[in-house]
């Protein structure tokens, strides 16, 4: 085989992956009337589940980022026992079914657990809340920061940390000063994917937090009682705008293009 046809090949399975990604949209596109599309723009409860779903992912991932940028720190830096054992615990909800994510945390949260009724007594309800909608997104899509985030961190030399420290600056000056910083772009790209994957949850909110609708649920309320027609648009809508936030976030984590000289 020649570079030729062995470029072909190659380039022919990525054609085919790139269709296989953009052909659904596309058709979605094609078959929704933009009157249609318009009318759900000016729908009240699509743009209140829009919106909904946006905040609720960026509150997931403030809070994730703000109580795992140590621990992502640890796993990068520190060596203890047990510690593939840990990394793979933080995994764990990438490959439990979402479903079955969503009945393990209504068990947790139920009126009947200890932590529903302390957050009971402190006026909180997750069944049916938005805080449970920012629950399951968080569990769902932690793994993607803190891995991203730890990876971040080994990528920073150590040896500019031990240098801060040697110079007597405190370890958690030395932690937010330059560890950080020089980590910031796997940080910010962690955050990026886990606001995504928190944007397009279903599974665990539809068990923990039915109502209010997040647009996901909203998308198959509306196919399981009016059918294809009344959900496609719904689901164009909420595709458009959660391609053009990720896009936009990405642009804005997009890596300095190296001058060569």
């Amino acid at each position: 085989m020649n570079n030729r046809t062995f470029t072909l090949i190659f380039t022919a399975g990525l054609a085919l992956i790139l269709l296989f990604i953009v052909a659904p949209i596309v058709g979605m596109v094609i078959k929704t009337p933009l009157p249609r599309l318009f009318e759900t723009i000016e729908d009240a409860e699509v743009r209140n589940s829009i919106l909904l779903t946006v905040i609720s992912s960026i509150i997931a991932t403030l809070l994730i980022a703000v109580i795992s940028l140590p621990a992502a720190w640890m796993l990068a830096r520190k060596s203890f026992p047990l510690k593939r054992l840990v990394l793979g615990i933080i995994d764990l909800p990438v490959v439990i079914p979402h479903t079955a994510a969503g009945i393990a945390l209504l068990g947790m949260v139920s009126r009947d657990s200890a932590l529903g009724q302390f957050a009971s007594s402190l006026g909180v309800n997750f069944i049916g809340h938005p805080a449970g909608i920012v629950m399951a997104m968080a569990f769902v899509s932690l793994p993607f920061f803190i891995n991203s985030a730890r990876e971040g961190f080994a990528s920073v030399p150590q040896r500019f940390e031990n240098a801060a420290l040697n110079l007597g600056i405190s370890p958690l000056k030395v932690f937010l000063t330059i560890s950080v910083p020089l980590a910031s772009r796997h940080i910010v790209s962690g955050a990026v994917m886990m606001f995504a994957r928190g944007m397009s949850e279903f599974g665990a909110i539809v068990i923990l937090a039915y109502n209010p609708m997040t647009t996901p649920v909203l998308i198959f309320e509306r196919f399981s009682s009016f059918g294809l027609q009344y959900a496609r648009p719904v689901a164009l809508l909420f595709i458009l705008i959660s391609i053009a936030l990720f896009l936009l976030m990405r642009l804005l984590t997009k890596e300095p293009e190296n001058v060569r000289n």
